[in-house]
């Protein structure tokens, strides 16, 4: 952020820390410690701070309290290397080897450009007798000692979440070294940290290229790859990896959850448990891996079981709560919402720890009928998440607006014809929460429908139309529409087939269910103009509520915010009726409260539209097995769920912000 756009209160702050650590450079460590700790009154959970104070106190021979420092340091910014290279000084000044060493480890595991701390490493594992380890970390050593100090700052501020200052670091770099292998890693490992992850692959690739044995690029490659859901590829990636170092924790990690994204469930829990047995770090985020594909497999009482663990393993992690509280019939017992409470109430726990627990909690009193303070919980864990988003609602509306100007009747009536003829797809859109799980596992029921997950082909495929842009700058999609030809049309839709194929089993017809698809009917009717569309849609307060109460693991960025909720609702109805008028009969609506009041009229009216023979399973959809990974999972393993079609009737009180945005959309 530049000094420009920082606040008068923001900029004193920040000179105060320059102050701090000037003082420290020069080794006046007592008032540098004296203005730290003046400061953390202020702000009493910021990072540097806390890193200045501690590190004063250790100078000071305070080594106690600079491992309290630390400890706090560690539950507000758990990724903070210099935190635990700080630790691993701390427990080198008391002879206490072994856990300098753990603590100097992690910090190189977080940030690998800690010169000082390989250097340390190395003298402390060759004391111990552990000589191939001490050998790795002088190899880091010399190899730190010959990267130019540019590459090495970036690096830190990369690790330190300084990311756009590392990027204009490594940019200026790469601009007089284009071809350097570790300016193009750090690049696209910024890349992948900014989501720009078509760059972020081509420059791993291209880093793969020139140094094909760079292992931890390939490891970074393959983490892109599964980014991008091409998660066949990095499978691929993660197995040579793993046949070079086959005990490496990262590239069994990285193997497993290739495995998730290609629904081999089973394979990745195997890996996972082994991991569980082998390696004590973070065994509470194994935990967690371990109980999603459990209830994902629909293997429910083992899924609580683990995320239990989760929670055990660490008290204050929100993750694992959220989880399940967001199983929907699970209830958390006295104790547990108790404990919940209390992790939540705690100065020193994370901010993403918190909204978890926030979000947590709603559900949990919801389920209890303490509507008010479940609003609180709700409307905190929100608030708390919305500024992690970059999600502007103009754009949308934007978007809104070139897809109804580029994508008229007339533009459609000059392009019958084009695209690949294939029928197999089934695009199941709308927003989310709006029911589409259900249409999805009423389909995937019938022999002939297969059932996969939200698959991000199109989106990718908009993201290579569009190229790279500055988001506030007209995007070239969807105006590009019109130059593509049908060759190219054609071409783009035989590949949405073959990219897909990964996922299928051999049924004549395959469900993508990617909710946001709604915002591209126009490219997926030319590129595969006999696909068929239905748009699950629900009644707007419950939907819009449904999806404020709901925290997403990544993306729908559009739902912490009641007013961004009821604008994207609102483009949403605004579009879907421009495809109803331009592609009439092209898309199946699917009212939720119709399905599930009138359901078996309602599961024949979709099946015949897909043009299958009716069969009684599409009833009994509850009844069939398979990998379901949305919020829902666990309703759509039940027979038919009428009890949230009404349920934010319940917090109608707190909800005016919600139906005034709606406009004439809410319900009276």
């Amino acid at each position: 952020m530049a000094a420009a756009e920082l606040n008068p209160a923001e900029s004193r702050i920040e000179a105060e820390v320059r102050r701090a650590r000037g003082l420290m450079a020069k080794r006046q460590f007592a008032p540098a410690l004296a203005a730290a700790e003046a400061l953390l009154v202020e702000v009493p959970e910021n990072r540097d701070v806390l890193y200045i104070v501690a590190a004063c106190q250790r100078y000071l021979g305070r080594i106690a309290d600079a491992l309290t420092t630390l400890v706090r340091l560690e539950h507000l910014h758990p990724q903070y290397a210099r935190l635990f290279q700080e630790r691993g000084h701390c427990y080198r000044a008391l002879g206490d080897t072994a856990a300098a060493i753990e603590a100097y480890q992690r910090a190189v595991a977080l940030n690998e450009a800690l010169p000082a701390t390989w250097k340390a490493l190395h003298e402390l594992l060759r004391a111990a007798g552990r000589v191939a380890e001490a050998d790795n970390a002088r190899l880091l050593v010399e190899h730190l000692a010959g990267l130019p100090p540019a590459i090495i700052s970036a690096s830190s501020l990369f690790a330190e979440g300084e990311v756009l200052a590392a990027e204009q670091l490594v940019r200026h770099f790469l601009q007089g070294h284009p071809d350097h292998i570790e300016g193009m890693r750090l690049l696209g490992r910024i890349g992948m940290k900014l989501d720009v992850l078509d760059d972020a692959e081509f420059l791993l690739e291209s880093v793969l290229v020139f140094a094909p044995d760079y292992h931890a690029a390939r490891y970074d490659y393959g983490n892109v790859l599964s980014q991008r859901h091409k998660y066949a590829q990095a499978l691929k990636e993660a197995q040579k990896l793993r046949e070079i170092e086959p005990g490496n924790r990262n590239f069994r990690i990285l193997h497993a959850n290739a495995c998730v994204g290609l629904g081999d469930h089973d394979r990745a829990l195997r890996t996972y448990r082994e991991l569980l047995q082998d390696s004590p770090q973070s065994p509470e985020e194994l935990h967690l891996s371990i109980a999603h594909a459990l209830k994902t497999l629909g293997r429910q009482p083992e899924a609580i079981e683990s995320y239990r663990a989760a929670a055990a393993a660490q008290p204050s992690f929100g993750d694992a709560y959220w989880s399940l509280a967001n199983l929907k019939t699970y209830r958390f017992t006295d104790e547990e919402l108790a404990r919940m409470r209390s992790e939540e109430a705690q100065p020193d726990v994370s901010i993403v720890d918190r909204y978890h627990l926030c979000f947590a909690l709603g559900k949990a009193l919801e389920d209890r009928g303490a509507y008010a303070e479940s609003f609180q919980y709700y409307e905190r864990g929100n608030s708390l998440k919305k500024p992690e988003t970059r999600y502007k609602p103009g754009l949308l509306e934007r978007d809104v607006r070139l897809q109804i100007s580029v994508c008229s009747r007339e533009f459609f009536s000059a392009r019958q014809g084009v695209g690949c003829a294939r029928p197999d797809p089934i695009f199941v859109v709308g927003l989310p929460r709006a029911g589409s799980t259900l249409i999805e596992q009423i389909l995937a029921s019938h022999s002939r429908v297969e059932g996969t997950m939200e698959l991000a082909d199109i989106p990718r495929l908009v993201q290579h139309l569009n190229g790279r842009h500055n988001l506030d700058a007209p995007p070239r999609y969807p105006a590009v529409l019109p130059e593509l030809t049908p060759e190219q049309l054609r071409k783009y839709g035989e590949k949405f087939i073959a990219d897909t194929e990964v996922y299928r089993t051999g049924k004549p017809y395959f469900i993508d269910k990617m909710p946001n698809n709604f915002r591209h009917i126009g490219l997926i009717h030319l590129v595969l103009p006999n696909a068929k569309i239905i748009d699950a849609r629900r009644e707007p307060m419950a939907c819009c509520f449904s999806n404020f109460k709901q925290l997403f693991a990544s993306g729908q960025e559009f739902t912490y915010s009641l007013e961004d909720i009821a604008r994207y609702y609102r483009a949403y109805v605004e579009l879907m009726a421009h495809w109803d008028a331009v592609l009439p009969g092209k898309v199946l609506r699917v009212q939720h409260e119709e399905l599930v009041e009138d359901f078996e009229p309602s599961v024949r009216r979709i099946l015949n539209f897909i043009g299958l023979e009716f069969e009684p399973a599409c009833l009994e959809f509850y009844k069939t097995e398979r990998s379901i990974r949305t919020a829902s999972s666990e309703q759509v393993r039940q027979p038919i769920y009428k009890e949230g079609i009404e349920q934010w009737r319940n917090f109608e009180p707190w909800l005016a912000p919600l139906k005034a945005a709606l406009g004439e959309l809410a319900t009276s």
